[in-house]
């Protein structure tokens, strides 16, 4: 693979496009001074923009794509109208080999249809997932599904921790990753069929990393595992709580070192630490969530963020490209041979 790095942006996709994503592909380009970009979007208005980031313009292409795909649409709809969309434009400069992995701080729904619908699955995977990680307090742990998959059966569940698995190590460089089933006890004879289905699975299969078993949600801000799996309505649910419970406890701090003069003194020779915490804790370092199981690499980012989280978006999809998760996956499965553990499926409802 060429030493350089090419990523297509969605440059009309989020809450505060263009701006976020061309300033967030000039912090990624000083980041990783091996990529450049092809932006999709307004040409008019995408090359102004690029002419005010300094040292920016000979890192990016720009190709005009005059509609963009709005919040509230209907994924089905704009799979079979949204071809002269910014995001369709940029996924489908992936699959001609334009570029090697696309970003997308758009409407997520259609952004998994398009990328399914453009770039197909990998050989053996029968629904791709969307995969982040999270802190905690031994690292950082991979989460799947988030949003993707409403219900899933057994076999569902096992490429989820195929899929963590392998981009626990791509993306975390953890040597041996620990997989763990989201479940609402760790006893065998807890959960549904689906989850001691998967749980057998995958103590028969030969994983390259290590499944423990099952874990519970307080497992998760603890770090008992490096891969979490679980279905896609479950996962969004503790990934949206998590989120909220991050922020109500900030304000918490907040209020708290507002209340009285000693506490605004106290505050201040506390600030470096709570800096430290602030830091630590900034959702915009662990932004973009990889579309696991595609035939490429697609990355979403989170809508409302900001052009540094944006840049960290970018960044998950060059680890994914430089470290070529995607064909570490198909190889897994590869030797995995899942079609032997493949059961009725189950429909999305």
């Amino acid at each position: 693979m060429s030493d350089q790095i090419t990523i297509a942006l969605d440059a009309m996709g989020g809450d505060d496009a263009p701006h976020i994503v061309v300033a967030g592909a000039n912090i990624a380009r000083r980041r990783h001074p091996n990529v450049r970009f092809v932006l999709f979007g307004d040409e008019t208005e995408l090359a102004a923009r690029v002419a005010k980031q300094r040292g920016l313009r000979e890192f990016v292409e720009i190709r005009d794509a005059p509609e963009g795909v709005a919040a509230d649409a209907k994924p089905s709809q704009v799979v079979r109208s949204g071809q002269e969309t910014s995001m369709w434009r940029a996924i489908d400069a992936v699959k001609a080999g334009d570029a090697d992995g696309v970003v997308s701080a758009g409407n997520t729904g259609a952004l998994l249809a398009m990328a399914m619908l453009v770039l197909k699955r990998l050989p053996g995977i029968d629904r791709p997932a969307i995969a982040s990680f999270f802190p905690t307090q031994r690292g950082e742990t991979v989460m799947l599904d988030l949003g993707a998959n409403i219900r899933c059966n057994e076999r569902n569940l096992v490429e989820f921790s195929i899929m963590g698995e392998v981009f626990a190590r791509t993306i975390l460089g953890i040597g041996n990753p620990t997989i763990g089933l989201l479940n609402v006890g760790e006893e065998e004879t807890k959960g549904n069929d689906a989850l001691k289905d998967a749980a057998q699975m995958l103590r028969e299969l030969d994983l390259p990393g290590e499944f423990v078993g099952f874990v519970e949600g307080d497992d998760i801000p603890a770090g008992a595992v490096d891969v979490v799996v679980t279905d896609g309505f479950t996962g969004n649910v503790a990934l949206k709580t998590a989120e909220g419970t991050a922020k109500l406890i900030n304000a918490f701090v907040r209020e708290t070192f507002r209340n009285s003069f000693w506490a605004k003194i106290g505050y201040i020779f506390a600030k470096r630490s709570f800096d430290k915490l602030r830091n630590r804790s900034d959702p915009r370092r662990y932004n973009g969530a990889m579309f696991l199981g595609l035939d490429g690499v697609c990355v979403k980012s989170h809508g409302g963020t900001d052009a540094v989280g944006f840049a960290t978006a970018i960044g998950v999809a060059i680890d994914m490209v430089k470290y070529g998760g995607n064909a570490s996956l198909k190889t897994t499965v590869e030797r995995l041979d899942l079609e032997s553990l493949r059961p009725q499926a189950v429909a999305d409802s």
